[in-house]
């Protein structure tokens, strides 16, 4: 007997077997040289998804007789299957025959894949050539998951040995940061900036590429609102530690000396994609990660979008979505789901909203166009500025949701930022003692800031003279 009849007969008489596979069958795996497999398919995984019991077989044969559209030939044949599945007694060890149907769907799936892309080469479907990576892909990873929920009396010692692990995290190059995350971020996760126009959000997302790079990861950098070449200046200035007016003035060969020189201090990669503002979505995305996969053996380690807001939903259209709340969270949707999918961190931002703009104390409620981002995100940071800050040469960040941590603890920070050369760094100790002292002594809506790195710091209460009167 075929592993077909086999599948066929189990889902009639096996109610134990049915309910493992019937979710991973599809009728397109019934297409063999026995005419009435299909058919017969067809009518089981109908009744089984309509009642949620299997049919008897002289249910199946009522059904059978009922179907519409079918020719006589063809009912004979799925008649004389019936026959001969129920003509067979013998029982199959589930074990065995669960493993079995798993390859079955498998190869299935696998064949199909392989001529639906021979269909698209030849120009026969309307699809473009790239999506057949991704067709591939989903055939390849067909398996029967087992894992049906966690029991929490029966699985404990799995909770304990989870609550003990040490999470694989990407952490950063800044020390507030990975306070605030628990040493860095997690895989699966989405990450936001938050920040009005001009602050440093692609210059914040081009720190953290760079500082990832020196750490070995490979590095995706999506961007659509500046040029490829304009982040690569970004990141040069950062790596090469010099002011973005000089990179271009460097000579060729000194260019190339110090290129070579960050080449041997890294074993990550870094691509840089750009995209069409408001033309690209998760689908581009997960393409683009196919053929960078097949033609550049490049597996990301962390993937940057630049930024949320101007990407495109793969769901809806912007006209059809009702609102930009609705578009946006699909967005952030399907970005977190994609970092699931490909088991990394995503990071990307967004701008504040008109009543954030000026606010020197904004709050997931100055999140431009859709409070849906707030609510999918992971992580999600403000940074903020004004001129006393850009004086000092300080950014203040603000923690507005974490699920790494307390959001609270600290809830504020400062870092250095150094905009010629692209780059931030740590503020001595003392320096974020005294924000933490100062600010949560204020109201939210004027904190006070520290002085710079270089400043001597006698007090907190000399601080509080010296800065009086210095608001947001």
């Amino acid at each position: 007997m075929d592993i077909e009849h086999k599948i066929l007969k189990s889902l009639i008489t096996d109610g134990e077997y049915k309910s493992k596979v019937i979710p991973f069958l599809k009728i397109e795996y019934f297409d063999g040289t026995y005419l009435g497999e299909k058919t017969l398919f067809d009518i089981v995984s109908d009744f089984i998804n309509t009642y949620n019991k299997s049919p008897t077989y002289d249910i199946v044969r009522i059904e059978l007789d009922n179907t519409e559209g079918l020719k006589q030939d063809e009912v004979d044949k799925a008649h004389e299957l019936i026959n001969s599945l129920e003509k067979d007694t013998s029982k199959d060890d589930q074990e065995w025959l669960i493993e079995k149907t798993e390859k079955f769907c498998q190869d299935k799936a696998l064949y199909n894949a392989i001529t639906s892309s021979i269909e698209i080469l030849k120009g026969k479907t309307g699809k473009e050539r790239g999506s057949i990576p991704e067709i591939l892909t989903e055939a390849l990873a067909i398996t029967f998951d087992s894992n049906v929920g966690h029991d929490w009396l029966e699985d404990f010692e799995h909770r304990y040995d989870f609550y003990h692990m040490k999470e694989n995290k990407i952490p950063f190059d800044l020390d507030y940061f990975n306070t605030i995350t628990k040493d860095g971020v997690a895989k699966k996760s989405l990450n936001i900036i938050m920040a009005g126009t001009g602050v440093g959000k692609s210059m914040l997302m081009c720190h953290f590429a760079a500082g990832y790079l020196l750490q070995g990861k490979n590095v995706l950098y999506i961007t659509m609102e500046m040029a490829e070449e304009k982040i690569a200046e970004r990141i040069d200035a950062n790596l090469l530690n010099i002011d973005i007016d000089d990179v271009k003035k460097l000579a060729k060969d000194v260019y190339t000396q110090r290129i070579n020189k960050i080449k041997g201090k890294t074993n990550g990669r870094l691509i840089i994609k750009e995209y069409p503002t408001a033309s690209a979505s998760v689908l581009n995305f997960k393409s683009l990660l196919n053929e960078l996969r097949l033609k550049k053996s490049f597996k990301p380690d962390v993937i940057f979008v630049d930024y949320l807001n101007i990407c495109a939903s793969c769901r809806i259209k912007m006209s059809s979505s009702g609102s930009m709340y609705t578009y946006v969270k699909m967005i952030a949707e399907e970005l977190r789901g994609m970092a699931v999918e490909y088991d990394v961190p995503i990071w990307s931002a967004t701008q504040t909203n008109r009543e954030g703009f000026d606010n020197s104390d904004p709050g997931l409620n100055n999140t431009s166009e859709s409070f849906g981002l707030p609510a999918t995100a992971d992580f999600m940071f403000a940074a903020i500025v004004n001129e006393e800050l850009n004086d000092l040469n300080q950014i203040m960040i603000k923690q507005l949701k974490n699920r790494y941590g307390d959001v609270s603890n600290p809830a504020r920070g400062l870092i250095g930022v150094n905009k010629a050369k692209m780059k931030f760094h740590n503020l001595e100790k003392s320096v974020q003692a005294t924000i933490s002292q100062v600010t949560e002594s204020k109201s939210k809506k004027s904190p006070s800031f520290a002085p710079k790195v270089d400043n001597k710091i006698k007090s907190t209460s000399t601080l509080k003279d010296k800065f009086k009167g210095i608001k947001v």
